[in-house]
């Protein structure tokens, strides 16, 4: 499968790496490409991976990952539109005050909800976005594996995102409909409330247990 990926930090080039491992080949969108050519652990990934623009990444890829900051996420998105609509986009972003006190979207809408109006036809997923980039390198807690929540309007589009999840380990759990982002991002700020301020540390990851 072809995967895009817009953005290169910390979430983006550990998944990028993951499946271009599981043999998925891997386009990196950039905004800007010159600059960030130094970043040499997009070099270190393999025959697998590439490098481009966002909308060369927007064409190349079956399957799109968003994540870069949410700040970028809206103009990113409406100026892709066009190359986004009928493709499955990954939504892992979380729309973060920059001092980390809340979110700047919740409760009426959410971020995946607002990105699929920005791409009208465009088979959003979110995914990913109550995981730490520390999780994602060993899924594995003991005898259990991290949970992976994710929601969307699109069956097929969710079966897609859910057997990424679980080919690097992952257990998926199906939220349901994308209206679900309403209470999977507010979640997401409780990780990272736990995480730093609650002194867990990254490494902390969220599991459904059932019986």
């Amino acid at each position: 499968m072809n995967i895009g990926i817009f953005g290169a930090g910390n979430m983006g080039a550990t998944l990028g790496r993951l499946w271009a491992v599981a043999g998925h080949d891997v386009m990196f969108g950039l905004r800007d490409v010159r600059s960030q050519r130094t970043q040499a652990r997009l070099f270190e990934l393999g025959e697998h991976v590439q490098e481009g623009s966002l909308a060369e990444a927007a064409a190349f890829g079956q399957v799109i990952l968003l994540a870069i900051p949410w700040e970028a996420t809206e103009a990113v998105v409406r100026a892709n539109a066009e190359q986004l609509a009928g493709k499955v986009l990954i939504d892992c972003t979380n729309p973060i005050k920059p001092d980390l006190s809340g979110l700047l979207v919740g409760h009426t809408t959410s971020a995946a909800e607002e990105i699929a109006r920005w791409a009208p036809g465009t088979k959003v997923v979110k995914a990913f976005n109550t995981v730490g980039a520390g999780t994602l390198e060993d899924a594995r807690y003991g005898d259990h594996s991290a949970s992976v929540l994710i929601c969307g309007d699109d069956e097929p589009a969710k079966a897609i995102v859910g057997s990424l999840a679980e080919a690097i380990g992952f257990e998926v759990i199906d939220a349901g409909p994308l209206v679900e982002s309403r209470y999977i991002e507010p979640l997401a700020m409780l990780w990272i409330h736990l995480a730093i301020r609650g002194n867990y540390g990254s490494k902390i990851a969220v599991k459904l247990l059932r019986r």
